[in-house]
């Protein structure tokens, strides 16, 4: 108690019992403290990129990376562990993400599903045939998939800068898309950005992908073993020739979204241990000296770890490095890239650029914005309360921020053609900006309206 304001004061720790978010609000919450790391990442990447530092930056980049050891040995230089390694762990919470929102979540419910599900799709074909048009022939024609994706983080990270002119039905409806966005992308590089099969090794990933899944039906609830199995799939799916970050995707689908203990025998074991604990610490309060009640609160807290699914868990404590380790460093080590200011013009005259800057900033608005405008109009579904037309516009700028997903899918489409994989990386930036800029003037003024 502060005897000076006789206000009861709170320690961090204490105030920590009073912070219950939903899934939903620690996921928004998390991205949008990722989303404005990542823009400071980037623009770090860039200064690097265009300074004194420049040579250095690229030799770290290219340095090799040896794991393990002799038939067991793994080299890839700095570079690739980054994308193809660190990013499996982003993969596997977007993966945790898809299965929450699938199974229980915003799209569970298939009349609430509909519209983000039919304006992602918008979202997704208008800027794969804008980018198309542009570029119908010649090694330019594989980055179709590079302005299909929207980053998550960053989009989150420009709303929050908004304050209250954005209607919290604009995020959820925002997250809602991204994700099925996230899910189109993950079928996207599984199906068109797989290079040469090693049938063996796709065979060896299949063998371990129904061992989880045999695990998953035979009550395993311990994070650990899927963990270890994981990692054989990351080898196994690296050397098969399908993308080894979708092993993140598919571990995720296989951990139990059921927890051991059902909330009604929880309940009643909460109960029977907590007086328990008031019986024991009315003989002795001091814990430490107190066997039986330390006992009980050790019981009460394993118990409350078997009453959570499994998945709900391994997302919660994934989010912090995956927010905040892994993509910091996705951007700086992907973002970093040449700009000569005086060459713009070549930039915006090339296929593979104009190609992504107009599939994100205009097929992104219009595929959007026209998907949910038709779903609406047909009646197959509604605009959530407090949004309109507006809303959904600048919703639909704020989607053309492809930053994350669109950088890796252009390190998939190019990775033996520099050239085109900086323009299409230089593209994805100017786009992202001009549509994090535009959204976030957009969004201001109509919120400005509404005050």
């Amino acid at each position: 108690m502060n005897k000076q304001t006789g206000k009861e004061y709170l320690a961090p720790w204490e105030r920590a019992f009073d912070r219950v978010l939903t899934p939903l609000e620690e996921f928004i919450h998390r991205q949008t403290t990722s989303g404005i790391l990542l823009m400071l990442c980037a623009v770090v990447a860039l200064i690097i990129a265009n300074g004194p530092l420049a040579e250095a930056y690229q030799h770290l980049l290219h340095t090799e990376v040896t794991v393990g050891g002799g038939q067991m040995m793994l080299t890839m230089t700095l570079h690739h562990w980054v994308n193809d390694g660190l990013m499996a762990l982003f993969f596997l919470v977007v993966g945790l993400e898809l299965k929450r929102e699938l199974l229980v979540g915003e799209l569970a419910n298939p009349k609430q599903a509909l519209l983000p599900i039919a304006a992602a799709a918008g979202g997704m074909v208008v800027p794969a045939l804008f980018y198309f048009l542009l570029n119908q022939e010649g090694d330019g024609v594989r980055g179709w998939g590079i302005p299909m994706a929207t980053d998550i983080a960053f989009a989150l990270g420009a709303l929050a800068l908004l304050g209250r002119r954005v209607p919290p039905s604009l995020l959820t409806f925002l997250v809602a898309l991204a994700i099925v966005d996230d899910l189109g992308a993950v079928v996207v590089i599984a199906l068109f950005y797989t290079a040469e099969l090693d049938l063996l090794a796709l065979g060896s990933a299949v063998g371990i992908l129904f061992l989880l899944l045999a695990m998953n039906r035979g009550g395993i609830r311990s994070v650990l073993p899927y963990g270890l199995l994981g990692v054989l799939l990351w080898l196994a799916l690296l050397k098969s020739g399908v993308h080894a970050t979708l092993a993140g995707v598919f571990l995720a689908f296989t951990i139990p979204m059921k927890p051991k203990l059902d909330t009604e025998r929880f309940l009643a074991n909460a109960r029977g241990l907590l007086d328990e604990i008031r019986e024991a610490h009315a003989r002795e309060p001091n814990i430490i000296l107190n066997d039986q009640m330390r006992s009980r609160v050790t019981a009460l807290a394993e118990g409350v770890g078997l009453a959570q699914a499994p998945a709900q868990i391994l997302e919660h404590r994934m989010h912090i490095p995956s927010a905040y380790l892994v993509i910091p460093i996705f951007a700086l080590a992907n973002a970093g890239i040449p700009m000569e200011f005086g060459a713009m013009g070549d930039v915006f005259a090339h296929p593979v650029a104009l190609g992504v800057i107009m599939g994100l900033v205009l097929g992104k608005l219009l595929g959007i914005t026209g998907m949910v405008w038709l779903v609406v109009k047909m009646g197959w579904g509604t605009l959530p309360r407090g949004l309109n037309f507006a809303h959904i516009m600048g919703a639909a700028l704020m989607g053309g921020i492809g930053f994350t997903m669109s950088i890796f899918v252009a390190e998939l489409a190019f990775a033996d053609d520099p050239q085109n994989l900086l323009m299409a990386k230089t593209g994805v930036l100017l786009a992202s900006f001009i549509a994090g800029v535009t959204g976030f003037v957009w969004l201001r003024i109509v919120g400005r309206k509404e005050d």
